[in-house]
């Protein structure tokens, strides 16, 4: 990768992309202005890359930073260039990106928060089972209680986990799984789960889809993991005043740990210190069978 920089000219591989507004702040609070959002995103490419390669992505964009209008978009605009990839699906021209030409023009977009479908754009295949927790109350704790509840669940089950920062108030558990499982045999699986934990600990957590009903339980959500549908990818930044970032952890910080101390700034000499935690997810040898789970659930 060569990229040499002027004013308002930045060329990332074989394309030069115009830079508008490389000044403009999108995370005041931070400090973080369109110039060093491009910056993070291409020291991390390398990580953030694999994680969104052939996806389906919608965007969210923030024009004039964190704090006004923003809105979401799937469709690729009219007015972007003809090389970057791209998969109709369902009515639908998604951008791919694949490349890091396309993800700094989609920075330049003020695109802030990337996020990707569970499955491929050619194959409908999940390629991961995914529980979301997203906690009804400010504190964290409930957050922290609640992950290690599902992994010690995961454990029994022999299901390896990955736990990631949502890079907003939430924790997001990963499980490689083999690719050929439909989305309504992973479904079966996680409400199976989750509708466990929430019996096991009915105090805590709930599947409570109307957040008026959840009262301060922490809601355990599988039915987002579903075709078409997306969570921010690892290494996507967020739309939070701290400039947070989705971002893979050991367990073993889980207990320690707060969102907030994982941003634009820290993300990067993180990766450096102790690598992508979420490699795993990309090695086929990693995913599992789900088989003797779902031979139990159809059995009952």
């Amino acid at each position: 990768m060569s990229i040499a920089a002027s004013e308002y000219a930045l060329r990332v591989d074989d394309k030069e992309l115009i830079i508008s507004n490389p000044q403009k702040p999108l995370w005041p609070e931070a400090g973080v202005t369109k110039l060093h959002y491009i910056h993070y995103l291409i020291e991390v490419s390398a990580y953030l890359l694999p994680y969104m390669k052939d996806r389906l992505l919608t965007v969210i964009r923030y024009p004039h930073g964190i704090h006004e209008k923003h809105f979401y978009q799937k469709n690729l605009p009219d007015y972007a260039p003809g090389w970057i990839a791209t998969k109709h699906w369902e009515g639908t021209l998604y951008p791919l990106c694949n490349d890091l030409p396309t993800l700094i023009w989609m920075a330049n977009q003020a695109a802030l928060e990337l996020h990707v479908s569970f499955h491929l754009g050619h194959d409908e295949t999940p390629t991961d089972l995914v529980f979301d927790l997203d906690p009804s109350t400010p504190s964290f704790e409930p957050v922290r209680e609640a992950a290690l509840h599902l992994k010690e669940v995961l454990d029994q089950l022999q299901l390896p986990a990955y736990v990631k920062t949502s890079g907003a108030s939430g924790l997001q558990v990963y499980i490689p799984i083999e690719r050929r499982y439909s989305f309504a045999e992973t479904r079966q699986v996680s409400q199976f789960i989750a509708t466990y934990l929430v019996e096991k600990y009915p105090n805590l957590l709930t599947i409570e889809r109307l957040v008026k009903n959840r009262g301060t339980k922490l809601y355990i959500d599988y039915l987002q993991h579903w075709r078409g549908k997306t969570l921010a990818a690892a290494y996507s930044a967020r739309a939070r005043p701290e400039a947070t970032v989705s971002t893979p952890l050991k367990w073993d910080e889980v207990p320690h740990i707060h969102p907030t101390q994982f941003t634009i700034h820290t993300v990067p000499a993180r990766l450096c210190e102790i690598g992508d935690l979420f490699q795993p997810l990309q090695n086929p040898k990693q995913q599992v069978s789900l088989d003797t789970i779902l031979q139990f659930l159809n059995r009952k």
